[in-house]
């Protein structure tokens, strides 16, 4: 059973992407790791080399500005990744530049391969999701945070990833996926609060004009305090974040008295509490 990995990155550098945990938190799991790596304007692709490790293959690529609004240039820059991988591969294992797995879940992830390798109808495999936000500590808990979402799927040319690359199709259907007891940590959230406007700058130009972005981004430090619903991390983070988490550089405090949400999310937020049902939940895929 052959096990590819595969990513993208640009100016990993300027916006603090924690792309060298995420890819040495994918190593362990595969025979091959293609990374995509955009024009950039630092020194992500030094960083990269940095890493060292022959499964490592980086291949170059030019954004198509083309594809800006909606979020669609992720999508392509995640299928050329894809698209670079070992054809013999089974599964295909995709993260995001602030996307990391936690040691403690290779074991599970390693068994589903094993166990669904010989069954065809499962087109991929689903991890739950841990947001952060802020800081170290915080966790996003609100509705807006989505629960889960593909990150192993077959090798197979119909393939694709799906609008702004959170998910994937096959032929512009919905995968058949098994859910499995892994986790994706999800890192995009938190960074210094200066970076982290850099990067909202650059993230919406991707969505919107740029018109829109000057109304949408403030030119001042990301205030974090503009939130909705938190709550404490109580668990570990992955062995490979424990050094940038103990370097972390700013002061963050959660306001409870500045979130916001609107009063149907509210209710439908206390009503999945109790029944841990999410009524509305966006799904891109089909468990079976």
């Amino acid at each position: 059973m052959l096990i590819s990995g595969f990513t993208f990155v640009r100016n990993a550098v300027k916006y603090d992407y924690p792309v060298v945990e995420s890819i040495r938190s994918l190593l362990p799991l595969v025979d091959e790791l293609v990374v995509c790596l955009g024009q950039s304007e630092d020194e992500t692709e030094a960083l990269l080399r940095n890493i060292n490790d022959h499964k490592i293959r980086i291949v170059h690529s030019v954004w198509d500005d083309t594809l800006r609004e909606g979020g669609h240039v992720l999508a392509a820059e995640t299928n050329k990744a894809m698209d670079a991988l070992n054809p013999s591969s089974t599964w295909c294992i995709y993260l995001q530049a602030d996307e990391v797995i936690h040691e403690a879940d290779y074991p599970a992830i390693r068994e589903a391969m094993e166990q669904y390798k010989d069954q065809p109808q499962v087109e991929g495999l689903l991890f739950k999701y841990v947001h952060f936000f802020g800081s170290y500590q915080y966790v996003g808990d609100a509705r807006r945070w989505y629960r889960h979402e593909i990150r192993i799927v077959r090798k197979d040319p119909l393939i694709r990833s799906y609008r702004d690359a959170q998910g994937f199709r096959r032929a512009d259907q919905k995968l058949n996926v098994k859910a499995i007891d892994a986790r994706i940590f999800h890192y995009g959230w938190v960074k210094h609060p200066q970076q982290q406007l850099l990067k909202q700058k650059s993230f919406h130009k991707l969505w919107h004009s740029d018109a829109v972005v000057q109304k949408k981004v403030k030119d001042q430090p990301f205030d974090y305090q503009d939130t909705d619903s938190l709550k404490e991390f109580t668990g570990t983070h992955p062995d490979v974040m424990k050094k940038r988490v103990s370097e972390m550089n700013w002061v963050f405090t959660y306001d409870r008295n500045r979130k916001k949400q609107k009063l149907k999310d509210l209710l439908l937020l206390k009503i999945e509490r109790i029944t841990g049902y999410r009524f509305f939940e966006y799904k891109n895929y089909k468990k079976v």
